[in-house]
C-alpha cells in the first residue's frame, strides 16, 4: 500500500542518467529561485511604513529615499553575487565563499544562518500567502495555522517530484503575478498622472516632520531591506542549471534583479501617493489594489496572485537548502543522508526535513508574519557580510585583472549589509536576540557530528594499530520462551555455526513453570544443553544479560565468540505486530550496545 501510495504523491523512480533532464533553463529558473526575493515586494514595502507611522503619517514621504536606498543595496548585492556565481561555478554562495576566505569558523556561520534562513524562508512565505488569503476573506482568520501547514505540505510533496516537474508548475503562479502587479503599477501610475488621485492623501516630498530621526531612518531602511531576501539562492543553486551553468545563472540573477527593481519601486510609490497606511488584518498591496481597482475581478486577481507567489515563494528555499546541506555533509558537519539521492534525483532528506522545520516554525509563532521578518532577515544579512567580505579578501589576495572595481562592488557590498545587519540588532533585538543562542548551539552541533565522523573514520581505518580480534569459534545462546516452530528454525541456523557450543537459555518466573519447560525440552531437544533462570522481578533481559556477561568472560579466554541468536516470527499483516509482545527486539536492541556479543536475528514468516 506504501508504495502505491508513494508512487502516487512523488510519481515513478528516475535513473541516474536521467539526471541532465532536471537541470533548469533560465525560465523555469528564474520562477522557482527567484519566487522568494519577489514574493517579498508584497511585504517590503509594507515594512518601511510600519515604522514610519510610529511618527506619523506625514512621514510616509521618507519611504521613497528610503527605497531608493534599499535599491542601491540591491544593485550592490546583484553585481556581488554576479561575481561569487563565475568565481565559485560549483554553487554554495556564502558558506563556500566565507570558508575559503574567511575561515572555517565563519564559513559555518554563514552555512547554519542560511540554513535557519531557509526554514524561515518557507515558514515566512507561507505565513505570508495565508494573510493575502486571510485578508480576502477576513472568515479564515482563525483558521490560519492550518491552512499554512497544508500548504507546507503540498510544496513538499510537489518538490520530492523533482525540481522540473515543481519548476513546471510552479512558474505559471510566479509570472502571473509579475503580469498582477505590472498591471497594477501602470494603472495606478496612470491615474496619478492623469489626476485620479486626490493629492491630499499624501504629504508632499521633502515636508518637514517632527520626530525624525536618523536613527528612525535606518530602522526603516533595515525593515524595508527585507525585500532583498532571496537575493543569494541562485549562487547555492549553481548546479540545478543547464549548461553553461555559471552563464545561465549570471542571467537569472540579473533578471531577477531588474524585475524586484520594478516592481519594489511601483508598489513604493502607489503606497505613497494613496496615502496607504499599514493596517493589522490587511496588507498594503491589497489596500493599493482596492483603491485601484475597487473590489472587483482585477482585485481578487492580485490577491489571488499575490497569495499564490508569497507560498510558492517558500520553492525558494526548497530548492537552495538542499544544496546547501550536500555541502555542509560533504565536509562532515551535518549528517551524510543529505548527500542521498531520492526516487526523483532530488535531495530528498533535505527536502523533508525542510518541510518539517518549517512546519515547526509556523506552530510556534502562530504563523505570525510579522513575528517571523526580523529574525528572517538578520539570517540572511549575516551571510551576506561575510560572503562580500569573504570575496573582498579574495580580491586582495589574489589580485586578479580588474580586480579593483570587484574589490569596490564587494566592499561596498559588505559595508551596507553589516549597517543593515547592526540596525536589525539595534532596532529589533526583542525579536532577533534568538540567533545570538541557536547559532552557536548550531555550530557546536556542527562541531560534534565532525568530531563523530573523524573519530569513526580513525577506527575503521585499515591502517589503525587495533588488532583483529582471532576467533577459534563460537559459544551459541538462544533465548527461548516456549516449543515452536519459531525455536526449532533457530536451534537449527545455530547448529549451522561451526565449531560451536550451544546453549538454550529460558528465564522463568514460577518454579512450576521450569519444571514443566524442562520436562517437555529433554523429549524434544535432549542433545541441546538446556539453562533455566530464574527471575523473581519478572524482568527477562536484565536476567539474560547477566547470563550473557558471565559466558562472555569464560569464551573470551578461549578466544570463542559469543553468539546471541533471537528467535523471531514476522506477522503476515505488519499491523498484526500490536498484538504480539516485542521481547525479541527489546532483547536485541539492548544486546546490540554489548561489545563483544554478536547479535543475530532469525525471523520465522507467519503465512496466515
Amino acid at each position: 500500500m506504501f508504495p502505491s501510495l508513494k508512487r502516487m504523491l512523488i510519481g515513478r523512480p528516475l535513473k541516474s542518467k536521467e539526471l541532465g533532464e532536471q537541470k533548469l533553463n533560465k525560465t523555469k529558473a528564474l520562477a522557482i529561485l527567484s519566487s522568494d526575493a519577489l514574493s517579498s515586494v508584497a511585504y517590503g514595502p509594507e515594512q518601511i511604513l510600519i515604522v514610519l507611522v510610529t511618527v506619523s503619517a506625514a512621514a510616509f514621504w521618507y519611504s521613497i529615499p528610503i527605497a531608493m536606498g534599499v535599491l542601491i543595496l540591491l544593485l550592490a548585492l546583484i553585481a556581488s553575487y554576479r561575481q561569487i556565481i563565475f568565481a565559485y561555478p560549483h554553487g554554495g554562495g556564502a558558506y563556500v565563499v566565507s570558508k575559503e576566505n574567511l575561515g572555517l569558523y565563519t564559513g559555518l556561520v554563514a552555512g547554519g544562518s542560511l540554513l535557519v534562513d531557509y526554514i524561515l524562508t518557507v515558514a515566512v512565505s507561507v505565513s505570508a500567502g495565508t494573510d493575502a488569503i486571510t485578508s480576502a476573506f477576513p472568515s479564515l482568520h482563525a483558521h490560519t495555522v492550518p491552512i499554512a501547514i497544508v500548504f507546507v505540505i503540498a510544496i513538499t510533496l510537489l518538490n520530492l517530484r523533482g525540481v522540473t516537474e515543481s519548476a513546471s508548475i510552479l512558474a505559471y503562479p510566479v509570472y502571473l503575478f509579475v503580469l498582477a502587479l505590472f498591471i497594477l503599477i501602470v494603472k495606478g501610475m496612470y491615474d496619478i498622472a492623469t489626476g485620479h488621485v486626490p493629492a491630499e492623501l499624501h504629504t508632499s516630498l521633502g515636508s518637514p516632520v517632527a520626530g525624525i530621526s536618523l536613527f528612525l531612518l535606518l530602522k526603516a531602511f533595515a525593515s524595508g531591506s527585507s525585500a532583498l531576501t532571496g537575493v543569494e539562492a541562485i549562487s547555492n543553486a549553481i548546479p540545478n542549471f543547464k549548461k553553461p551553468a555559471p552563464s545561465n545563472a549570471a542571467k537569472t540573477l540579473i533578471a531577477m534583479g531588474s524585475l524586484l527593481a520594478v516592481l519594489f519601486t511601483g508598489i513604493v510609490l502607489l503606497a505613497f501617493y494613496y496615502g496607504i497606511a499599514p493596517k493589522a488584518d490587511v496588507t498594503v498591496v491589497s489596500q493599493i489594489a482596492e483603491q485601484t481597482f475597487g473590489r472587483h475581478f482585477m482585485y481578487y486577481f492580485i490577491q489571488g496572485t499575490t497569495a499564490l507567489i508569497l507560498i510558492l515563494a517558500a520553492n525558494t528555499g526548497y530548492s537552495a537548502f538542499p544544496l546547501l546541506a550536500v555541502n555542509l555533509a560533504k565536509d562532515k558537519f551535518i549528517p551524510r543522508m543529505f548527500t542521498v539521492r531520492g526516487d526523483r534525483l532530488g535531495y530528498s532528506n533535505g527536502i523533508i526535513m525542510l518541510g518539517f522545520f518549517s512546519i515547526v516554525l509556523i506552530m510556534a509563532f502562530n504563523g505570525q508574519t510579522e513575528h517571523l521578518i526580523p529574525l528572517y532577515a538578520v539570517g540572511v544579512f549575516i551571510p551576506f557580510t561575510l560572503s562580500q567580505t569573504g570575496m573582498v579578501v579574495k580580491w586582495i589576495r589574489e589580485k586578479p585583472k580588474g580586480w579593483a572595481t570587484k574589490f569596490i562592488i564587494n566592499m561596498t557590498g559588505a559595508v551596507i549589509s553589516l549597517i543593515v545587519s547592526m540596525m536589525f540588532f539595534l532596532t529589533k533585538f526583542a525579536q532577533v536576540w534568538p540567533i545570538l543562542v541557536f547559532m552557536p548551539l548550531i555550530i557546536f552541533l556542527f562541531y560534534r557530528i565532525r568530531r563523530h565522523y573523524e573519530a569513526v573514520g580513525d577506527q575503521l581505518r585499515l591502517s589503525t594499530s587495533e588488532p583483529a580480534i582471532k576467533i577459534e569459534g563460537n559459544v551459541v545462546i538462544v533465548p527461548v520462551a516456549g516449543i515452536t516452530h519459531v525455536v526449532e528454525n533457530s536451534l537449527n541456523y545455530a547448529k549451522s555455526l561451526t565449531p560451536y557450543q550451544l546453549i538454550a537459555v529460558y528465564v522463568f518466573f514460577e518454579k512450576e513453570e521450569e519444571a514443566a519447560f524442562v520436562e517437555k525440552w529433554s523429549k524434544w531437544q535432549p542433545e541441546v544443553r538446556l539453562v533455566t533462570l530464574h527471575s523473581p522481578y519478572r524482568s527477562i533481559i536484565q536476567v539474560l544479560s547477566k547470563f550473557i556477561d558471565t559466558v562472555e568472560r569464560k569464551a573470551s579466554q578461549s578466544n570463542y565468540q559469543v553468539t546471541v541468536v533471537i528467535p523471531q516470527f514476522i506477522p503476515k499483516k505488519g499491523w498484526h505486530n500490536i498484538l504480539h509482545n516485542q521481547f525479541s527486539l527489546l532483547i536485541r536492541e539492548y544486546l546490540l550496545h554489548r561489545k563483544n556479543v554478536v547479535v543475530s536475528t532469525v525471523p520465522y514468516r507467519l503465512k496466515k
